[in-house]
């Protein structure tokens, strides 16, 4: 089991900068990725930026080059730093951990969510 936290959303004005933070705790040893994903009002969630503990990093293309993933692996974070922030990036940001080694037994553990609200 895989406990996420996260912190940082807000309001922001159109252009302004937020940074998202998110603590993991539990079986930490066994996460092979850590990311986050976003879901706006009458949306899918998508994924925003993804770090494989191997350092491979995965963005959105609608944040390629606004936002940049940092993850500590020693101390089990993951960070988000969102820069020229638009109305649209206006959603629900969770933290994401994929977990387990063996893909057979690998599982998706999500934090509780946290607002981001980019004003125009």
């Amino acid at each position: 089991q895989v406990q996420l936290v996260e912190s940082g959303g807000g309001l922001v004005q159109a252009g302004g900068s937020l940074r998202l933070s998110c603590a993991a705790s539990g079986s930490t040893a066994s996460i092979v990725a850590m990311g986050w994903y976003r879901q706006a009002p009458g949306k899918q969630r998508e994924l925003v930026a993804l770090s494989s503990t191997g350092g491979s990093t995965n963005y959105a293309d609608s944040v390629k080059g606004r936002f940049t993933i940092s993850r500590d692996n020693a101390k089990n974070t993951v960070d988000l730093q969102m820069n020229s922030l638009k109305p649209e990036d206006t959603a629900v940001y969770y933290c994401y951990a994929v977990v387990g080694f063996q893909i057979i037994t690998r599982k998706d553990y999500w934090g509780q969510g946290t607002q981001v609200t980019v004003s125009s």
